[in-house]
């Protein structure tokens, strides 16, 4: 996939994210996982973009390796709300899809790299 278009999907993820979390009802538990997917997912995006600047392959897969916890903490996150507070399951769900995508993308670009290093 295009590194723009992959910028451009990370950063639409913690956009629509961050727009999941403010339509949450504001109890003491969805604030908290809230404020931590909020985090993971944008984490996600500028994780993503700093890798494309990386030094060297493994500056390069190092990066990425960052993107792909912070991807599955997201996901995390998303299962836990949609659990706490049904309502949130129809946009919950499309959020966990676009999450499990690039999870997916981003764990196919470390083994492509690691096959190209050695």
């Amino acid at each position: 996939m295009n590194s723009g278009i992959l910028k451009q999907r990370t950063k639409r993820f913690a956009l629509d994210v961050t727009e999941f979390c403010m339509d949450l009802k504001p109890t003491l538990s969805i604030l908290a996982y809230s404020k931590q997917l909020i985090r993971s997912s944008s984490s996600v995006g500028a994780n993503y973009r700093a890798a494309c600047r990386a030094k060297s392959r493994a500056d390069f897969i190092n990066k990425l390796k960052i993107v792909e916890e912070e991807a599955d903490e997201s996901i995390y996150f998303i299962e836990l709300i949609i659990e706490l507070e049904p309502d949130s399951k129809t946009k919950g769900e499309m959020l966990l899809k676009e999450g499990n995508e690039l999870l997916a993308i981003i764990v196919a670009s470390i083994n492509t790299s690691r096959k190209q290093k050695g």
